[in-house]
């Protein structure tokens, strides 16, 4: 099995892999979710640090909840909520440009000289675009920190609190949420030890772990099964179990290209499409198909031409983040998922994206 192959070549401890195609399951828990200093088998439930996974299960919705009920809109200059937001082309930057990253802005503020949020949102905002807007596909995680304040701002809570009272709590997603408390410690797969001390529910990202472990671009922890459960509402145009959590267009807009057609890099609103990072798509599944990654190892690719999702939860940075890459194993997932799935034909999907004409 792969996985169990990227296990011998240390690309990680073990992982949850959770493949579901038109409402039937498959998962499993693979090899360990600790090595050091204790070991730990990785269980169905093992919950994961989701690092940038944060951005489409966290803030993307939050920040689409909020368009939907019309209290903000996507086309909105940034500086509207963010009014210290101008000068030097940032008045000229919307919403839409954060989500898709095409805001020009570059890719993290530095990690020394501020602590706590307000200070953190102090350095984003004045940050010079490197580029002008939809002119350059950035992935910058400056654009989903800007996100989260936005969502404070214009919600009056915090992101945290805003995404477990309108997301997680009405999908039943229990186990996902930031700082996860003591008393779920123990299911919590760590990620890099340092003198011999495990990052075991605090934050693995460093500009989160400085923002009290809440952050627009990382500070999710997750599991494979509550991460099923929202990638079924997606499927579904934005129902589970009874509870209507999007309108259908809502879901379509958030899913489908959002960049412009002068760019190589397709995205949807806070969703990869067809960029760099698209690894997890494989080698079978459509373009149109959509889904993220996260530094610290997972990953979620939705179908939803065959109705078939892969999630991927591991922490490849445990014990270091300097081990060989889990890319490989991505797009071996993805291509292995597509394969499993019978009767669905993947070289014929009349409504799948053209490939794209790169540089």
């Amino acid at each position: 099995m792969a996985i169990h192959q990227a296990r011998v070549e240390k690309r990680l401890p073990g992982g949850v892999l959770w493949l579901e195609w038109q409402g039937v399951a498959f998962h499993r828990a693979y090899g360990m979710a600790s090595t050091q200093p204790v070991s730990a088998v990785a269980q169905g439930d093992t919950i994961y640090d989701a690092a940038s996974l944060t951005k489409v299960v966290a803030t993307t919705p939050a920040v689409l909840l909020l368009h939907e009920r019309g209290k903000l809109n996507i086309e909105d200059p940034v500086c509207k909520h963010l009014p210290e937001f101008t000068g030097q082309g940032r008045e000229a930057i919307t919403i839409r440009q954060l989500l898709t990253h095409t805001s020009g802005l570059r890719p993290d503020i530095s990690v020394n000289g501020w602590t706590g949020h307000q200070e953190c949102i102090a350095k984003c905002v004045v940050e010079v675009p490197r580029a002008a807007p939809d002119e350059r596909f950035i992935y910058s995680d400056i654009n989903f920190q800007l996100l989260d304040e936005i969502v404070r701002r214009v919600s009056g809570k915090r992101l945290d609190m805003f995404c477990t009272e309108e997301i997680f709590g009405p999908l039943k997603m229990h186990d996902t949420g930031y700082n996860p408390p003591v008393t779920k410690h123990a299911r919590i797969a760590p990620t890099t030890v340092t003198d011999g001390m495990a990052l075991r529910g605090v934050v693995h990202d460093p500009r989160a772990r400085k923002t009290s472990g809440i952050a627009g671009h990382a500070g999710l922890f997750t599991t494979a099964p509550d991460l099923a459960r929202y990638a079924r509402m997606l499927l579904q145009t934005g129902e589970l179990d009874g509870i209507r959590l999007f309108k259908a267009e809502t879901v379509q807009l958030m899913t489908s290209v959002q960049t412009p057609p002068t760019l190589p890099a397709r995205r949807g609103l806070g969703w990869d499409i067809d960029t760099g990072y698209s690894s997890p798509r494989g080698h079978k599944f459509p373009l149109g198909s959509f889904g993220h990654t996260g530094f610290t190892g997972p990953s979620l690719w939705i179908d939803p031409y065959s109705e078939t999702f892969v999630v991927f939860l591991c922490n490849r940075v445990h014990p270091t983040e300097h081990g060989p890459s889990v890319v490989p194993l991505r797009r071996t997932l993805g291509t292995l998922a597509a394969e499993a799935v019978k009767g669905f034909d993947f070289e014929n999907v009349p409504d799948a994206l053209h490939p794209s004409k790169r540089d």
